[in-house]
């Protein structure tokens, strides 16, 4: 019975890269590299001359190719090697750091590829190209291979351990959980999975995990989709708030108002009158709010003034207390 595993798909790829690199291949040195025996590379070069690659061989002297035939190599445009410095720089910044190398090595090989005169023309730009990191750390950097981690995880089905601190806790614990898909939110990378001693779905913020293990447990569970699961938290239970909000300010909310569940806008005057329908108005939507109450009015509802009040007083008694070193 032939082996059709995908190591076995990958050797005859390169056993075909091998027959184009030099004139004249023998068996033994094929088997050799591979490590495999010279019964399995003949059935390899049989599996590629049925697949309508010309081979030539010859007892005693070796495999070639037929003069001529060779697989068309990947070309890019310039236009195509410029979108590659743009998403390099990202990656340097925004994700970790082994994936980060595993990028870079790929790279390397991409822009092997170009015309020399191409070659020059990326150079003069990748130098001209910054991105800016974010604030804060994306990653522990204890932990340099999560994301790496993550990915075989999710890509083998197997569970992983986790050490994670949670916001609200003081030492951080030991989580089982079935990675079922990452997603960049808000400045902040997150893991979804099903966390086993929750026994539910959670979500995990990559620069809290302090710890990572990649196991041989395979998944307990069948997942959905990522975008499933990302879905459903957006049909939770909301609560509609109206402000009308000065037009100068207004513009400097559009990166965060999403997040707090922006719905539309519409002009009144001088003011802007923005609907949100809000997951959170007691903590996340009020201490929001706070940053450019100054400049705004609560229309609605009534829950929002009160707990914006009550924030407030709490700040105001802060403020007045006396600081125990003076």
């Amino acid at each position: 019975m032939l082996d059709e595993s995908p190591k076995r798909f990958d050797r005859i790829i390169a056993i075909l890269i091998q027959l184009q690199s030099k004139k004249i291949v023998r068996a033994q040195e094929l088997a050799d590299r591979f490590e495999v025996s010279l019964r399995t590379i003949y059935r390899d070069i049989r599996t590629l001359e049925a697949s309508g690659v010309p081979i030539y061989g010859e007892a005693g002297i070796g495999y070639s190719l037929v003069d001529g035939y060779r697989l068309p190599p990947v070309m890019f445009t310039r236009e195509e090697a410029s979108s590659f410095i743009a998403a390099e720089k990202l990656m340097e910044k925004f994700i970790d750091k082994e994936l980060g190398q595993h990028y870079q090595s790929a790279m390397f090989k991409l822009k092997s590829v170009l015309q020399n005169s191409d070659k020059d023309w990326v150079s003069s730009i990748e130098s001209n190209v910054v991105i800016q990191p974010p604030m804060g750390n994306l990653f522990n950097e204890n932990v340099p291979n999560a994301m790496a981690i993550l990915f075989k995880s999710m890509a083998d089905k197997t569970q992983v351990v986790l050490n994670y601190q949670a916001f609200d806790a003081e030492v951080s614990s030991e989580r089982t959980i079935e990675p079922v898909g990452i997603f960049h939110d808000h400045n902040n990378w997150y893991v979804f999975g099903f966390c086993h001693l929750r026994n539910d779905y959670r979500q995990f913020r990559a620069d809290r995990i302090e710890g990572i293990q990649k196991t041989d447990l395979p998944f307990a569970k069948e997942h959905q989709p990522l975008e499933t699961y990302l879905n459903k938290e957006k049909e939770c239970p909301t609560t509609k708030v109206r402000l009308l909000v000065d037009k100068k300010i207004s513009k400097f909310l559009a990166s965060e108002k999403k997040y707090h569940g922006f719905v539309a806008q519409k002009n009144v005057g001088d003011l802007a009158e923005m609907t949100f329908l809000s997951r959170d108005i007691e903590n996340g939507f009020a201490r929001w709010f706070l940053m450019f109450g100054d400049y705004a009015t609560i229309l609605e509802p009534e829950r929002l003034k009160e707990r914006v009040l009550e924030l407030m007083e709490t700040f105001k008694d802060r403020l007045q207390k006396k600081n125990p070193e003076n």
